[in-house]
């Protein structure tokens, strides 16, 4: 994804989400012009580090504990650990 692609991205979902709204005071304020592009400028980034670091995250949660890893480790050998537990996460959510 580039960044032009994230800032197009996150520029129409801003604008389908619109009119968004604050609270100041108890008073609830309907968004500024400058508001709305702080709220594309973050969402963009949002969208480029979940594009460019989110497959971190979903590899972590799809590795087993490290007693597992470590078990089965022990009873079938290093190359089959890489092929058969590491291997298929990595193929499933790669680097992009």
């Amino acid at each position: 994804m580039t960044e032009q692609q994230a800032l197009d991205q996150a520029t129409q979902e801003i604008e389908d989400a619109k009119p968004l709204f604050k609270q100041i005071n108890n008073e609830r304020l309907e968004f500024s012009d400058s508001d709305y592009e702080q709220a594309i400028e973050d969402r963009k980034n949002n969208l480029l580090h979940e594009y460019n670091f989110g497959y971190i995250q979903k590899r972590q949660e799809a590795y087993p504990s490290y007693g597992e890893q470590l078990d089965y480790i022990f009873h079938n050998g290093l190359e089959a650990w890489k092929t058969d537990i590491i291997q298929p996460i990595k193929d499933q959510f790669p680097k992009p």
